[in-house]
């Protein structure tokens, strides 16, 4: 079988009490089917983005939430933030371009290596240019999600992923997506969710698919 991320964090923790800790930041099925009546949406389609998004894991085996860095949304928000990124782009190219590419992902836990390189220019710019935990929603969307601070949104990202899917619910509350998931248009849920590339990443077959086997 396949050892996920959630096998190894209970195996890593050997002592009862990490055990117990490790299993905090899970998600647990009644917080799945509590969105779900929430959102008045079927539960398998909330499972299928679940899954489609990060293979069901919100956190990696260090215990940091799952991330990926995104140095074209760098760009962007150091501009926001009144500095200049042509003049910062030196050195720092893996973690600062101003078109999207997928050259410089590391993957996995060496994410942390490009986001902590980024904070060394500008620390809420680079929180702000991330996708955080289950479901990699963006640290600039903050305010959506229902944050003060893109710190405070991080530091509730780490802390479990009930918060995680907590953020997932308020986020296409604020996009308008609720209908596209209620409606299984799982085409234009992706292109609202994912952005205008999703049907290069195939975003709609992977939840479409997802969500058939969920709901069988």
């Amino acid at each position: 079988g396949i050892v996920g991320t959630k096998t190894w964090m209970k195996l890593n923790a050997t002592a009862p009490k990490e055990i117990k800790e490790a299993q905090k930041k899970f998600l647990a099925e009644k917080d799945l089917t509590d969105l779900a009546k929430e959102l008045k949406v079927e539960v398998a389609a909330v499972k299928a983005v679940y899954e489609v998004e990060s293979s069901g894991r919100g956190f990696l085996t260090s215990g940091k939430p799952k991330i990926l860095f995104e140095g074209h949304v760098f760009w962007r928000r150091l501009k926001k933030h009144g500095l200049n990124p042509s003049e910062l782009k030196a050195g720092n190219e893996d973690v600062l371009y101003s078109k999207w590419t997928t050259k410089f992902y590391k993957g996995g836990e060496r994410e942390y290596e490009r986001l902590n390189k980024a904070k060394k220019i500008h620390k809420a710019a680079a929180m702000e240019s991330a996708s955080w935990g289950i479901f990699q929603i963006m640290g600039y969307h903050y305010k959506k999600v229902g944050y003060n601070s893109v710190e405070d949104y991080v530091k509730a990202m780490n802390k479990s992923e009930r918060f995680h899917l907590m953020a997932f619910g308020k986020f296409i509350k604020s996009e308008g997506l609720v209908k596209h998931l209620k409606n299984k248009n799982w085409a234009k849920f992706a292109r609202g969710y994912n952005g205008a590339g999703y049907k290069k990443n195939k975003y709609d077959t992977k939840l479409a698919t997802a969500y058939k086997k969920y709901s069988n």
